[in-house]
Formats: C-alpha cells, sequence, structure tokens
C-alpha cells in the first residue's frame, strides 16, 4: 500500500465501538475519515462484554443518576436503530434473605423505570416465582423477586454494522494495519503505519480502548492523556439453565451482582468477574474465575452446573477512569473526552457501550460545533427496514422478517431467522441470489458477504466475532470455513481452540 495523498479530516485509531460511533457519526456530518485498527474490527472489548443496552440498575446503589439516565434513555434509541441485533430482554431478581431488602429491590426497579422514557421497554413488577416458568430453573427456596427489563445486544455486529455505514459515507476503514507512530508535520497528523503507508489528518481521535493510555504516551507522544483502571471481565457460556425467556440478575454474597442470560438458543451467558490487571495483554479467563461464576449461579440454581457443562469462555477488558479511593464496583463507568491542547488531539477514556452513540456526538460537539446530530434517528445499515406510521424498529423489523420467511418458503424460517438477526437487511437480496454451497450449517455466500462487506478474512473472524457459528458448528464444519479461508491445518487448529476454549486479548490498537 503506498502513501495517500488525502489529507482526512479526521483519523481515529481503534476500530472498537467508540471508534466506529466517531466515524460514522463524523462520515454522516460530511467530514473524511479514515479509521485505523492493528486487529480485526471490534476485535477486543467490543465483541468480549456482556452483551447488554442497559442503564445499569446497580449503579443507582452509588447515586449515579446522570449516568443511569443518559443509559436508559439511548436503550431505547439502539433498539429502535438496530432491531436485527438487539431485542428487549427481561429479568428476573430473585429476593435474597441476608442480601439487599425486598423494599430496596422495589424502590430500586421503580426508579429504573422512571428515569427515563420508554417506549419500547415495559416496566417492571413483583412476581410470585413458584407461580412463574423462570422460577422453575431456581432453588425452591427463593420465592419472590421483581421482574424488569433492559436490552440485549450482539455487541461485535453492532461495531460491524456502525463501519458499514461509516464507509457507505465514505470513511476508510483500516483493520489489521498498526499505527507505528503518529506525529505533528505542517500542522497536521501524520500516521505511519505497519504496512509502510500513511496516512495525513487534520485532526487525530485516540479511541484505543485498553490502550488509550499506551497509545497517547508512546504512540502520540502525549504525556497528559488521564491513567486508565483496567478491569478484566470473565464470561463462561454454559448449557442452558433457563426455561424460558427470562435472564436472571443474582445477588452475590459480596455486593456484585451476576447476569445469567440465556444465549444463542441453546446456552447460557454468565458474567462478569471484576480484576485488576497491569496490561490488556494480562487479560485471561482464570480456573478461580470460571468457578467464582459457577458457584454465584449455582446459589440460585434448581439443577447447579459443573465444570463438564462450560463450553466456551471469554474475557474482556474495560477502561476505567482512575479514581483514586474507590472500589472495582463504584468506579465510573461513564466516558471522558480529553483534549490534548493545541494538538487538534483527543483521547476517550472510559465509557460503555450503550452510551457509545452519545459519547460519538459529544465528539462532535467539540470538533464540529454547529453541526448537525442526526444518528438517533438513522437506522443503522442491518437496521434499515420500511416501517409503518406508528411502527418502532422493534415491530417493523418482525413484521419484515415474517414477510420474508413467507416469500422465501423454500429456505428454512429458522436459516432466514439467523440470517435476518446477523445482517439484518441485505438477508433478503442474500437469499434471492442463492447461498452457494452449505459447508455443514454456514453459506458460501455468507463467507463472500462477510469477506467483502464487512472485513472479514479468517474462520476466526466469522465464527467468533461476525456471527457466534463457533458455538454450533462441528469440527468439520469449522474446519471447511478455515480452508474457504485459506487456512493451514496447523493454523485452523489454533484458532478453533481459541473459539472453543476462550481467548486471550490480542492488541486492537496501534502496535
Amino acid at each position: 500500500m503506498k502513501t495517500s495523498d488525502t489529507l482526512y479530516d479526521l483519523a481515529i485509531i481503534g476500530a472498537g465501538i467508540n471508534g466506529a460511533g466517531i466515524a460514522r457519526d463524523a462520515a454522516g456530518r460530511g467530514l473524511s475519515v479514515a479509521i485505523i485498527d492493528s486487529g480485526d474490527v471490534g476485535g477486543a472489548t467490543s465483541s468480549s462484554s456482556t452483551k447488554l443496552i442497559h442503564g445499569g440498575l446497580r449503579y443507582l446503589e452509588y447515586y449515579a443518576f446522570g449516568l443511569v439516565r443518559k443509559a436508559l434513555a439511548e436503550r431505547e434509541v439502539l433498539l429502535d436503530m438496530a432491531p436485527h441485533i438487539t431485542w428487549p430482554q427481561a429479568f428476573v431478581l430473585p429476593y435474597a434473605a441476608g442480601m439487599r431488602p425486598e423494599w430496596m429491590l422495589r424502590l430500586g426497579t421503580l426508579l429504573y423505570d422512571n428515569l427515563a422514557r420508554r417506549d419500547v421497554v415495559p416496566g417492571s413488577q413483583r412476581i410470585d416465582l413458584r407461580q412463574e416458568r423462570a422460577g422453575r430453573a431456581l432453588n425452591p427456596d427463593y420465592r419472590s423477586g421483581f421482574r424488569y427489563w433492559d436490552g440485549w445486544v450482539d455487541d461485535a455486529r453492532l461495531v460491524v454494522d456502525n463501519l458499514k455505514d461509516a464507509a457507505a459515507r465514505g470513511a476508510t476503514v483500516l483493520p489489521r494495519t498498526p499505527v507505528q507512530r503518529a506525529e505533528r508535520s505542517g500542522g497536521h497528523w501524520r500516521l505511519l503505519l505497519g504496512n509502510g503507508s500513511t496516512v495525513t489528518a487534520k485532526r487525530l481521535i485516540n479511541a484505543a480502548g485498553p490502550w488509550a493510555e499506551d497509545v497517547a504516551r508512546r504512540v502520540m507522544g502525549v504525556n497528559d492523556a488521564p491513567p486508565l483502571r483496567l478491569v478484566q471481565g470473565s464470561h463462561i457460556v454454559t448449557r442452558r439453565v433457563h426455561l424460558g425467556k427470562d435472564a436472571f440478575m443474582l445477588q452475590q454474597p459480596d455486593g456484585r451482582i451476576i447476569f445469567v442470560i440465556p444465549y444463542e438458543r441453546d446456552y447460557s451467558l454468565i458474567g462478569t468477574t471484576e480484576a485488576d490487571i497491569a496490561q490488556p495483554g494480562d487479560a485471561a479467563v482464570s480456573d478461580a474465575e470460571v468457578s467464582y461464576l459457577l458457584a454465584a449461579a449455582n446459589r440460585y440454581l434448581a439443577r447447579p452446573l459443573t465444570q463438564d457443562d462450560v463450553v466456551h469462555k471469554y474475557v474482556g477488558v474495560r477502561p476505567l477512569v482512575l479514581e483514586d479511593g474507590k472500589a472495582q464496583k463504584e468506579t465510573t463507568r461513564d466516558y471522558r473526552l480529553v483534549e490534548h491542547p493545541g494538538l487538534d488531539a483527543m483521547t476517550i477514556v472510559g465509557g460503555k457501550i450503550t452510551t457509545y452513540r452519545v459519547l460519538a456526538e459529544d465528539v462532535l460537539a467539540r470538533i464540529l460545533p454547529g453541526s448537525k446530530r442526526w444518528t438517533s434517528t438513522a437506522p443503522l445499515p442491518g437496521g434499515a427496514i420500511a416501517r409503518g406510521k406508528g411502527e418502532n424498529g422493534q415491530v417493523a423489523f418482525k413484521r419484515w422478517l415474517e414477510h420474508l420467511q413467507a416469500e422465501q418458503a423454500d429456505y428454512d424460517p429458522k436459516l432466514i431467522e439467523r440470517l435476518a438477526r446477523t445482517i439484518g437487511a441485505p438477508t433478503a437480496d442474500l437469499l434471492r441470489a442463492g447461498l452457494g454451497r452449505n459447508l455443514g450449517g454456514v453459506f458460501e455466500a455468507e463467507l463472500e458477504y462477510f469477506r467483502s462487506e464487512e472485513w472479514a478474512t479468517s474462520s476466526e473472524d466469522v465464527l467468533r466475532r461476525r456471527t457466534k457459528l463457533g458455538l454450533h458448528l462441528d469440527a468439520a464444519a469449522q474446519a471447511e470455513v478455515a480452508r474457504w479461508f485459506g487456512e493451514t491445518p496447523r493454523e485452523t487448529s489454533g484458532e478453533m481452540a481459541d473459539v472453543h476454549a476462550g481467548h486471550r486479548f490480542a492488541r486492537p490498537g496501534a502496535a
């Protein structure tokens, strides 16, 4: 790749959810944008979350009303603009003797209901677990609780969809391209890339997530980025413990809460832990964390889980703003925008997936004041489905999907739903053109779409991030996907072990 003659308005280091959201918003306001990452898009924290769009019910205990209100309002926006990869998710919160009293739980859920307007998500209610289907999965000692609502999101696909829209609006997306150095030259930023090329931009955004502090110091040469508190959150995927669609929010004796969420039809997702680490590369799911999560779930479950029930595990790193004197669970999940004076540069610190779009709006308000906000009413590409009068995105998507299944009656309705819940609106064109050879549960046309439209270059990109088929396809099918991407048997073995056994963090920012 040769040095580009383009002078971009904006260069972004880090193609996680914050960088992707900024790229989309900026491109939609007419700025020329280049977004660069040394790994896959959404390849780190942004594909390793608990996959919730939520205000953070537990943050109310720390009086973070502003953060919760902002996140709850955004929950409604995301459920509307990305209905193909999101949906409202009910949570059952059992009352446990000796922990938070029932009056506190009810007060918290009522406050949660009313901090922001709700159009898509229902309100909370007190429930008798002995009369509820969800309660049959729990130890009968738990008799009462509360049902409240939040949202679920495919986090990796949220990144991809934001970048697809950014690219459609003219942004240049450069995954797997390390930034070795960023330097000021002639009043502009000149980024020296690992492939020998350069990118020149008027302004630079450091959105490298857990690597933001390192990128600011080592790559950009600035020393005023605030220190980060790196907290790893481990998750396990187990056999399905749920008897219905409700997730569980489970209180623990140490004051923490654990989510147990229906996942990928056949499984349950359990998370998360919180443990300080020194460097992002140190993140790894420990045996102690797996044991903790199993014990946390088993404290409530009627049929306890064992180590043999764990089919997958993964770890994400949250880059929290360092706040002296505060414990992990008290440290804010809000973001901070740090401008580097006189350098036309900014570092993004902290944040959560639910508020990424608001973060992007705040960034654009600083670098392009007076420009019009637009993303809250613009569906992401997969959610760009015609809506009837008064329909929100969730209702429109369900109607569209039912129509597509009826129109394409030669295809298995479950296959159509899987594709629609992955790429959304483009599913219709993919089906009409034909899916090609079946490689054992995944089709050649899908793989070509991920490669040509979504920057996928390996079986891991597809099986772990663009889809979660690594949990469903047998070894022979996964090997077929690897061969389709031209991987050697040795590479295939290593990657598939990574998909099933859990993964350490690869560096996604500048290398």
